[in-house]
């Protein structure tokens, strides 16, 4: 398993990039613009790992900015914690045995989300390729919030 990144919501773009960059000193390592889903991903990284986030895309932060404004109570801000793994199906299959429960099961062989004890969303994503959609995942609805 490899750490990827840690998403926050953010409400102000140029305010939080100047808090997280100007400030803080992270550096922007890429940014993707999503006009369906009407959001912005920045992906920052601390100056000591720029090399391992552009070999790797880790480890990061992951700003997330909504285009339509919404509150963010209740830690609502605090998005997810990221990690690649080997075998998504088996992290997943070893989880539920474990009496997790999976929010978004892997449908489609490369992702997943599973909350901790704490309610702490965590992404699981495929390394490499996705694998062949299987059952029981293919048949499995979403869960509560992921």
């Amino acid at each position: 398993m490899r750490f990827l990144h840690t998403m926050v919501r953010v409400t102000d773009l140029d305010a939080s990039l100047r808090f997280w960059c100007d400030l803080l000193g992270l550096e922007e390592m890429r940014r993707m613009e999503n006009e369906a889903g009407r959001y912005t991903l920045v992906f920052l990284a601390a100056p000591a790992d720029r090399a391992r986030s552009e070999a790797e895309r880790s480890p990061e932060v992951e700003l997330t900015f909504n285009w339509d404004p919404e509150p963010y109570d209740g830690g609502r801000n605090f998005g997810h914690l990221a990690y690649k793994v080997d075998d998504i199906h088996a992290a997943c299959r070893r989880l539920m045995d474990g009496g997790v429960t999976i929010n978004r099961p892997p449908r489609d062989g490369r992702m997943a989300f599973v909350r901790s004890p704490d309610g702490i969303s965590i992404e699981l994503l495929q390394e490499g390729p996705a694998l062949a959609p299987a059952e029981p995942w293919v048949s499995m609805a979403n869960t509560g919030s992921w």
